[in-house]
């Protein structure tokens, strides 16, 4: 079965074209890797009877968990002294968040929780799982969940 084409898989494939033309090497290694990890969940997601392929949201979780991925190599290769390994990392950073809409600042998320918890009416940390849910699904690409975390427990601790 055809993967349906999403804007944002659009957009890396010309991206990867643009970058075999420039002969851009760096950029052309990191978007296959973007591409493989894309076709790899598409895979997983036809084993589980969602033939059309991943949608745009899980292109941008796997984007996110790509930058995560490079940021902790990044740091390790710099504690341990390798400082080139470490450049090609935050390289791959910048390519890749390319591709992402722009993170959300902290007050712009203290603000988002603030509404979702005052609109399902949450109480309590039994709810912070729904609250969660809302933000990954709105947000996605956006927010770093880990801080969002926090957040929506501070508002729900009150």
């Amino acid at each position: 079965m055809p993967v349906v084409a999403t804007p944002l898989r659009d957009e890396i494939s010309e991206e990867t074209k643009t970058a075999m033309r420039a002969k851009d090497t760096v950029r052309l290694s990191t978007l296959r890797l973007i591409s493989a990890a894309i076709k790899d969940r598409d895979i997983a997601a036809r084993a589980e009877d969602r033939c059309e392929g991943i949608s745009d949201s899980e292109i941008l979780s796997i984007l996110s968990k790509m930058v995560k991925q490079r940021e902790e190599s990044a740091k390790t290769y710099e504690d341990n002294g390798r400082p080139e390994l470490a450049e090609r990392e935050k390289t791959e950073i910048t390519i890749i968040r390319d591709f992402m809409p722009k993170p959300l600042s902290d007050d712009e998320m203290k603000a988002i929780v603030a509404q979702l918890v005052e609109e399902s009416e949450a109480t309590c940390l039994k709810n912070m799982g729904k609250i969660m849910a809302q933000l990954k699904s709105q947000y996605a690409g956006r927010i770093d969940m880990g801080k969002a975390g926090a957040i929506v427990k501070g508002h729900l601790c009150r």
